[in-house]
């Protein structure tokens, strides 16, 4: 048997380049949460309770905004270096990928489809019969938590944890690491990321490029095409 059966990454700054889906949004219709979100880095706010604010900023700003706005939102939005390749060389063993991501749903759900993932989960919206933004859905994913839906993984498909290697960007996502398990830093989303990462001496990598978490993962260069 494999001596690796299952890769979860986050998405937001690791599959994708951007650091945020949720500050995407933002970006677009110009509103800052940067308050709510040192009181959610402090665990001040859950999740539900940051989703809830964010879309009241948004809406304070636009009273109606469909679901096509949201996803032109992240037009322009690129995978990150070395995403899709990874993923494929990582199928092509037979290895299980998956996505937990507290990141938006309908966005993290095109990136699963477009590199073609196991399973995915993220947090998502809830929308009027016409397609309008309503508010946030009960989070699926908790931020502080993320390690609920990688052991849950493991239950389903009969995993070992110390065959399982998640990969993150930020501090939140050390979460995933449930005993037993691996996980790789990828990109440090912030300073505070990068001092979490080293407090809990896990590897991490500084460089964009996705093909560097082979080496630590499977100890050999990622392999070129012939």
């Amino acid at each position: 048997m494999s001596e690796v059966e299952a890769v979860v990454f986050d998405c937001d700054g690791v599959l994708v380049d951007i650091t945020s889906s949720w500050q995407q949004i933002h970006n677009y219709f110009g509103t800052n949460n940067k308050e709510n979100l040192a009181k959610f880095l402090e665990k001040e706010i859950t999740d539900d309770e940051f989703m809830e604010l964010d879309v009241k900023l948004w809406l304070d700003i636009q009273d109606k905004i469909h679901m096509d706005e949201i996803m032109r939102c992240f037009s322009g939005v690129k995978l990150m270096k070395g995403a899709r390749e990874v993923i494929t060389e990582l199928k092509r063993r037979g290895i299980y990928v998956a996505i937990v991501s507290s990141g938006v749903a309908r966005f993290i759900g095109s990136i699963a489809h477009i590199l073609k993932v196991d399973d995915w989960a993220a947090n998502d919206f809830a929308w009027d019969e016409d397609g309008y933004l309503s508010g946030p859905k009960t989070a699926m994913v908790d931020s502080h938590d993320k390690g609920e839906m990688v052991d849950k993984l493991l239950r389903i498909n009969g995993f070992q944890a110390s065959k399982i290697w998640t990969i993150g960007d930020s501090g939140t996502d050390l979460s995933m690491q449930i005993p037993d398990s691996n996980f790789i830093g990828f990109n440090p989303a912030r300073e505070r990321s990068m001092n979490e990462f080293t407090k809990a001496n896990v590897p991490v990598i500084i460089e964009k490029d996705l093909t560097k978490i082979w080496n630590i993962i499977f100890s050999e260069d990622f392999p070129k095409d012939d």
